[in-house]
């Protein structure tokens, strides 16, 4: 999982966790609850995305409430990685701790238009938009959180850890 090549998909700032999954919709199962992903700012999202595809989005994304639903539907869509100018903390390290890759950027965003292709080098924490010939760099994630998402998250790592000791 060191390189990614992936298609994006652009969203603006403040991308809030009532938008990624809508409030009335949590007491759905994770399998349903998947196609009203980002329902509120485009309806088709959720059947549109493919798998392996990722979000770029502006400031805070995933704002609002702490639920755990927010990444694992869009984990569950099949995105490989949310970039970010700046994520809600909370937001971050659920996505880490469910396997899900989140990457701050400051100045991609800038940059990209939705449905262009990125590449993502893990190794040298860098963003490339090989259309246009321009890299950037994102932020560089601690080895301990690298470890969680190659396990595929938290409960996968400790596992991994257990079956060790």
């Amino acid at each position: 999982m060191t390189i990614i090549c992936a298609k994006a998909w652009k969203f603006g700032n403040d991308i809030d966790t009532d938008i990624i999954i809508p409030a009335r919709h949590l007491v759905l199962p994770i399998e349903e609850m998947k196609f009203y992903a980002m329902a509120p700012i485009d309806s088709k999202f959720a059947r549109k995305v493919k798998k392996g595809d990722v979000i770029v989005a502006g400031k805070n994304f995933g704002c609002g409430s702490s639920r755990e639903q927010a990444p694992m539907i869009l984990k569950a869509l099949g995105l490989k990685a949310i970039i970010a100018t700046s994520f809600a903390r909370i937001f971050f390290r659920n996505a880490i701790n469910l396997g899900l890759l989140v990457i701050e950027c400051d100045r991609l965003h800038d940059h990209i238009n939705g449905g262009d292709m990125v590449e993502i080098d893990l190794s040298l924490s860098q963003i490339s938009l090989p259309h246009e010939q321009m890299k950037f760099s994102g932020s560089k994630l601690p080895d301990f959180m690298l470890k969680i998402l190659y396990a595929g998250g938290l409960i996968p790592y400790l596992s991994i850890k257990e079956d060790r000791s």
